[in-house]
């Protein structure tokens, strides 16, 4: 088992995300909290979690705002999603979910498929949740393996529809950089 405690400078959000990661096998459980500025002042905490060969299961997120608090308890069944309790039929069949502004959500499909230890292209369904409102919507993504870095890590291009964007991952597949999103901080010394 790895465990990891990882913070990343939020720049679209203008804010922090500090996660808890435990990596065993192919399952990845995770705990974090976020504050962020943009578009307005908000904190959330989710818990994440992953069955074998890093499918998600569960993912609960309560954020809060000015507007109040929401909480949002999606689950993956099979092909089936749920959001509450309520079914999402719009994101039947998707693997992941994509926790919005959240580096570590780009993990799975990545470990999954090894594309940040060699060549390959992916396309994917996400569940993809908005944040701070905690919307689910479908997401189409690809990732490509761009190559590999000095330190171990890899590159990996992310791109949703005309958006792309070059991620950087370290050795075990955590996101490092992801930019104009997010930078990991270093560990305190």
């Amino acid at each position: 088992m790895r465990q990891s405690v990882l913070t990343w400078q939020n720049e679209e959000s203008g804010g922090l995300e500090t996660a808890w990661v435990e990596l065993t096998g192919s399952a990845l459980r995770a705990r974090g909290r976020a504050v962020g500025t943009v578009p307005h002042p908000y904190w959330l905490s989710y818990e994440l979690d992953t069955d074998e060969e890093f499918v998600t299961r569960r993912l609960q997120v309560t954020a809060e705002d000015a507007a109040g608090t929401r909480s949002l308890d999606l689950r993956r069944d099979g092909d089936s999603w749920t959001a509450n309790g309520s079914p999402l039929p719009l994101v039947d069949g998707a693997l992941d979910c994509d926790l919005g502004l959240c580096p570590l959500t780009n993990t799975m499909p990545v470990l999954r498929h090894g594309l940040h230890r060699g060549a390959g292209q992916r396309d994917f369904l996400m569940a993809w949740v908005s944040v701070p409102d905690l919307t689910v919507r479908p997401s189409r993504q690809t990732y490509t393996h761009l190559g590999r870095a000095g330190d171990g890590g890899a590159t990996v291009r992310y791109a949703s529809g005309t958006y792309v964007s070059d991620l950087e991952f370290d050795e075990a597949g955590l996101v490092v950089a992801y930019p104009g999103i997010a930078r990991r901080l270093p560990p305190p010394a």
